[in-house]
């Protein structure tokens, strides 16, 4: 009954305004605006019966005109950032202020530093209108975008990572959590895929309140107290769920994971419970297990003259299925999680080679702004350790150790 209501975004797009009129003040020729000064004093005598003055009356429609004027400044200029409409013409005549010696309107300092924020504000609420969550972006198309330009060598890895995640997001109602078990030497990207996926998939990536990363080492180091590990990875795991509709948990050194801890992960991975509506929880799993196992058909592959990218996903998730099988009962808890089927997907990370090295290398000095050439490339590469000793064709520490090698072209 009643108005219509209007598009939320439209009204989100109303309160932030109202917000700027009260934070932004009123603008002036290129500075912050001088303190208003008192009314001016009305002229002649007082209309009967009117309870303001001609001249007073004049004042107050002046200053809301003016703040009228302001208000469109600052929607023309949020509706630019915003929504992308009309920006040729604000950044034209933005150009054209800055050029000017002769001072223009502008928005006060404190003005844009609100604007900013608000917009910020702003849209990370339009970013997450599809999830439901301003926490949860996911952003596959970024993800993809970000694996073919930034990870190196690991065409299988970018294939399963990006078909898997999205295809079980877009499924209506997933029947149990997307399990993923990344495999390789250390240094060919297992973390760097990991946080790349929460990065894209949660607006704070790693810090968000839907993410938790447990480090078996770190976070479960003595086997004396599997017990009190047990019940505090429970009560941390039943918190993301309840807390997050969507959580990503990362299990960080998963061979070194006591396999009496499976019990209390087990649960949240098994078949999706009908009465939680929509949950969709991932787990990632990331192992130094297997590596040997897939540098020897990466090593095969290249022995036989044949291109890595010919190597079949389905040859390698079979030797590693095999392989983890047959780990201790005691000391890796995949075992039990590939013989329950709960492993959606087994990721092999490839051994990396020369040239995969200097395009780590050159990623390095572009995220520290540094110059870099072709012979100072060589140079980072040639200061790995390459092995089998014959063939010296896979970098044994990956690009672990990359970033650290170009302090020593610093000036």
């Amino acid at each position: 009954m009643g108005q219509a209501r209007l598009p939320a975004r439209r009204g989100l797009g109303c309160s932030v305004l109202v917000l700027l009129l009260l934070l932004g003040g009123s603008g002036s020729p290129g500075t912050t605006p001088p303190p208003r000064g008192a009314w001016p004093q009305e002229q002649g005598p007082e209309p009967q019966g009117a309870p303001w003055a001609r001249g007073r009356y004049e004042a107050v429609k002046k200053h809301l005109g003016a703040v009228g004027a302001l208000s469109k400044q600052y929607w023309r200029y949020l509706a630019c950032r915003v929504w992308q409409e009309g920006c040729e013409e604000e950044e034209r005549q933005q150009e054209e202020r800055e050029a000017s010696p002769i001072p223009s309107w502008s928005f006060p300092l404190v003005g844009q530093d609100y604007l900013e924020i608000l917009s910020a504000w702003y849209c990370s609420f339009g970013k997450c209108c599809e999830t439901g969550d301003c926490r949860i972006i996911n952003n596959i198309t970024g993800l993809e975008a970000d694996l073919n330009g930034q990870l190196h060598g690991q065409h299988l890895a970018k294939e399963v990572v990006v078909r898997a995640v999205q295809g079980f997001l877009q499924s209506p109602q997933p029947q149990k959590a997307l399990v993923l078990s990344f495999h390789g030497w250390s240094g060919t990207g297992k973390n760097f895929v990991a946080r790349m996926v929460a990065g894209h998939l949660y607006r704070d990536g790693l810090k968000s309140d839907c993410v938790r990363v447990f480090v078996s080492l770190l976070h479960f180091p003595h086997h004396n107290y599997l017990d009190s590990y047990k019940a505090q990875l429970q009560r941390q795991l039943s918190e993301t769920l309840q807390r997050c509709r969507q959580p990503l948990l990362i299990f960080d050194e998963a061979e070194k994971l006591h396999s009496s801890l499976l019990d209390a992960i087990r649960p949240f991975m098994a078949q999706q419970d009908s009465q939680v509506d929509q949950q969709r929880s991932i787990f990632l799993f990331l192992s130094n297990l297997g590596g040997n196992t897939i540098n020897e058909v990466a090593l095969d592959f290249w022995r036989a003259g044949r291109a890595r990218e010919e190597i079949p996903l389905e040859l390698l998730e079979q030797r590693l299925r095999l392989e983890l099988q047959e780990a201790a009962e005691n000391s890796y808890a995949h075992s039990q999680l590939l013989r329950e089927n709960l492993i959606d997907f087994v990721v092999p990370f490839l051994p990396l080679e020369y040239q995969h090295v200097k395009l780590c290398a050159r990623d390095a000095f572009l995220a520290r702004g540094l110059p870099y050439t072709e012979a100072t490339l060589d140079e980072v590469a040639q200061m790995m350790v390459f092995v089998p000793k014959e063939e010296k064709l896979f970098s044994a520490q990956g690009c672990k150790s990359v970033p650290q090698r170009i302090n020593y072209f610093l000036p």
